[in-house]
């Protein structure tokens, strides 16, 4: 299979996610709006996942995929299976006295670094705790489902690992739908999504578990033994916790300091869902498949392959992600308004604040996608410490400038901490691969980024003209569907626009596409 179509096997997955996360929020900003259960919600929920992506996807992504892959290049699948099991008997019990122990602690937790603004409001405290001790044990069961992603990534397997998160949102939608039908109030439909979250864990860990005994990886729990292979991969996946999960450190961060102001946590957490659907789709999709196929290229001395790989992944992100930034900042408010103005989000008059945030976060957009696909040159080298300083640094920056913002302009304030942090963190990890000569830029990407820029800025100016066109069908008070159609004709203008450029100007070669396609990695 094709670089592209692993590309598009993990992005289709992603894509088929994100939608139903739209469908979602939709859905929970009609029956939540920004008020103080919808707050509770994202902050209690924002705790575990974030844990998730530090500990689960993060770490292992960028540690365990490699060594994975060097037990199948060196011993074959029984190898691999037996480093599997040890990995699984020692990650089962963390998770287990690590669950246990945060249950625990909830009270102080959300009280020191979840939401402390809560703290002066003892019924929103109350239903935050409540909510997250529900949905913690969700991070056990996607850090063993991520364990099992990763094992289907390394054997080229992208399907399953791609498609699970689908039913996260599936049960959600489903709970959303109960709510409505039988006329829940919104403290009930905040503990109906609460053990949904929980539910969709398990039937996730269901999925790829059945999937990698499909693929001949049939684990059975060994007793927790620090072996080696297991020093070794705790040593690389502690600091790549930290980088892997940097967009949600920033993003846990952003949610303490905006518990101290109303409809802030909500108003954040409804923007980042927009801008995760190109992250999602062509960022995730990037670092997932690049990962394990540079890993195989390095361990067989193929500096050819590893250079194109690198080149052609942020050729890809780029081509999409301009165009997606750009369309998102113009459009902030049409895509707001169209997804989530109705119900008790249009009775709180939200639309311009999510829309400001939205903005911002599309500006730091190919920062955060050019992130995923530069950490992979350092993973694959199994080098997490490098990255993770430069996670930290971004951390300080996105703290720093949150603090002096907020107070100021509030939500947008964290917005743009969060997309500065974003830009600083890529920039350094950049450097760094081109002083150590770990990346090389060819003639291709040197002559068609500047080129897909330049289409990327006639795009946004058209989109920009075509909102003044379509402003009285885009007004808060035009009919819905005048909207959705006028958003609609913009959204298909503004892409016709860009494709039309980035080809005629040479930013794309239809020819290198279908290469790529064909082409075997």
């Amino acid at each position: 299979m094709s670089l592209a179509k692993k590309l598009a096997t993990v992005a289709s997955g992603t894509l088929m996610s994100r939608v139903l996360g739209f469908t979602r929020e939709m859905l929970m900003a009609a029956s939540l709006g920004t008020g103080p259960v919808a707050d509770a919600f994202y902050a209690a929920f924002q705790f575990p996942n974030t844990f998730r992506r530090l500990f689960a996807e993060g770490a292992f992504n960028a540690a365990f995929v490699p060594l994975f892959a060097k037990e199948i290049e060196q011993n074959g699948l029984d190898g691999a299976r037996r480093f599997s099991e040890e990995v699984f008997g020692v990650l089962f019990t963390v998770l287990l006295v690590v669950t246990i122990a945060m249950e625990l602690a909830m009270p102080v937790l959300i009280a020191t670094i979840v939401a402390p603004g809560f703290a002066d409001d003892p019924a929103q405290f109350a239903l935050t705790k409540s909510l997250a001790i529900i949905m913690f044990p969700y991070l056990a069961c996607m850090s063993l489902a991520a364990m099992m992603a990763g094992m289907l990534n390394s054997l080229r397997r992208y399907f399953a690992a791609a498609v699970a998160p689908v039913f996260l949102n599936v049960i959600l939608i489903a709970v959303l739908a109960a709510g409505w039908q039988q006329g829940w109030d919104a403290t009930a439909i905040g503990y109906g999504l609460s053990w949904g979250v929980l539910a969709a864990g398990m039937v996730q860990l269901a999925i790829v578990w059945i999937a990698a005994r499909m693929a001949g990886i049939k684990l059975g729990f060994t007793r927790p033994k620090m072996t080696p292979n297991v020093k070794r991969l705790l040593v690389l996946a502690l600091p790549a916790a930290v980088t892997g999960g940097i967009t949600q450190i920033n993003q846990l961060i952003g949610t303490a300091i905006a518990s101290t102001q109303n409809s802030a946590v909500s108003s954040l957490a409804l923007a980042d869902r927009v801008y995760q659907l190109p992250l999602g789709v062509v960022g995730i999709a990037v670092a997932i498949v690049l990962l394990p196929e540079l890993a195989r290229a390095l361990k067989a001395g193929d500096m050819a392959e590893a250079t194109s790989l690198q080149n052609r992944s942020v050729e890809f992100s780029l081509f999409l992600t301009l165009p997606a930034a750009a369309g998102l900042f113009v459009l902030a408010e049409p895509v707001v308004r169209v997804l989530y103005e109705r119900g008790q989000f249009a009775a709180n008059g939200s639309t311009p604040l999510v829309a400001a945030v939205l903005a911002i976060f599309a500006l730091g957009l190919p920062a955060f996608v050019l992130i995923k696909a530069f950490t992979p040159g350092y993973f694959a080298r199994e080098d997490t410490r490098t990255p993770m300083i430069f996670a930290t640094l971004s951390v300080a920056l996105n703290i720093a400038i949150a603090l002096l913002l907020f107070p100021r302009i509030g939500a947008p304030g964290i917005a743009t901490a969060s997309a500065a942090a974003g830009w600083l963190n890529a920039a350094m990890l950049l450097a760094v691969l081109l002083r150590r000569g770990h990346w090389q830029s060819d003639r291709g990407l040197v002559k068609r980024l500047p080129r897909l820029f330049i289409a990327t800025l006639i795009m946004g100016a058209a989109l920009w003209y075509g909102l003044q066109w379509f402003a009285p069908q885009l007004a808060s008070d035009s009919a819905f569907i005048d909207q959705v159609w006028a958003l609609g004709l913009l959204v298909i203008g503004g892409a016709a626009v860009y494709i039309l450029a980035a080809f005629g100007l040479g930013g794309a070669d239809l020819g290198i596409i279908r290469r790529s396609v064909r082409r075997k990695a």
